[in-house]
């Protein structure tokens, strides 16, 4: 671990300050990500700024109805909250289904949606990877790729995004709150995090002088006809293989409206807006759903081990939607 210097800031326009005048300092909260990737040597920050004071732990109503979740709320926190569970139980569910109680307990709203991939060769510093050294090239293809991505890959990377909560918020059309020296700004939570192109070190559509603040979420939570489906190699503690956030509006046996997002499939969780308006005004059945899940995962490859993601993909996006369906908020899972 390279030496740095700590500074805290207490509230957001010293925080903003302060990283505005280092270009390799890095805000500290959770340290849930960022400490390992120094241990690591893949984060070198010359300096670390503290946010745990900044005075953005509220989770309170926006003036259209939904509900602002600040950036330092803890995972924890978030999905025990009684408005997110009533309301938003997608979103619940999926915090609940990643980590440890231990590791949501410290982990931030914020964090979450900065974390890195937890590609393999990403944290090997013997092997190039063109997340951690633009232009030296990706070890993971025509390497070991069981945990690789099949959509939206480019020659230049195949990392997976690695959160639950991201893919939850994702299939809700959440807002991403972010601050900087040029003032605020929102960024649609689908605009957030980018595709590898040719430039996979750049992971998201936030400045790097800028801070986040606060998540919106709208006021429809599909809280009657949801579910979080995810396939992972042990039954806790691990990063999904493939995992679905499916939400639906449902009159009767047909489907009025719905949202899929996938996680462990590419560099963001993924949303295909074609698939979801196929959706509408389809009976929710086996067909349907088979149909919609073909939609989704069309030009969809494998890397060699991760074939298997393929068919498991669909069968996951088929459960994910017949068991959204099927709740019903009354009588949850």
């Amino acid at each position: 671990m390279n030496a740095f210097t700590y500074t805290r800031a207490e509230d957001v326009a010293t925080a903003v300050g302060a990283i505005a005048g280092d270009g390799v300092a890095r805000f500290i909260a959770g340290g849930t990500n960022l400490v390992d990737l120094m241990k690591a040597n893949i984060e070198r920050p010359s300096r670390l700024i503290d946010i745990t004071r900044l005075p953005l732990r509220a989770i309170e109503p926006t003036s259209d109805g939904g509900l602002r979740i600040g950036a330092l709320v803890t995972n924890t926190d978030l999905a025990y909250h009684p408005e997110i569970e009533r309301r938003y139980p997608l979103l619940s569910r999926a915090i609940l289904a990643g980590a440890s109680a231990q590791l949501r307990n410290m982990a931030s709203v914020g964090g979450n949606l900065m974390q890195r991939t937890r590609c393999a060769y990403f944290y090997d510093n013997a092997t190039p990877c063109n997340k951690r050294t633009p232009g030296v090239g990706c070890s993971a293809i025509g390497g070991f790729t069981r945990y690789h991505a099949i959509l939206g890959t480019s020659e230049h990377c195949i990392a997976v995004h690695p959160s639950d909560m991201c893919v939850a918020m994702a299939a809700l059309d959440a807002i991403v709150r972010v601050s900087g020296p040029g003032g605020d700004r929102a960024i649609a939570f689908e605009d957030f995090h980018r595709l590898p192109g040719d430039t996979p070190h750049i992971e998201t559509n936030k400045w790097p002088d800028e801070i986040i603040t606060a998540v919106d979420l709208p006021v429809r939570g599909f809280a009657e006809h949801y579910a979080y489906v995810k396939v992972r190699d042990r039954a806790s503690y691990a990063f999904a293989l493939v995992s679905v956030a499916a939400a639906l509006r449902m009159s009767g046996g047909r489907i009025e409206e719905g949202r899929l997002a996938l996680g462990g499939v590419a560099h963001k969780p993924w949303r295909d807006r074609a698939a979801e308006s196929a959706l509408a005004d389809q009976p929710a059945s086996r067909q349907t759903f088979e149909g919609i899940a073909d939609l989704m995962l069309r030009g969809a490859r494998d890397f060699g081990f991760n074939a298997f993601k393929l068919p498991l993909a669909k069968r996951a996006i088929v459960r994910g939607l017949a068991q959204a369906a099927a709740v019903n908020g009354a009588a949850r899972p």
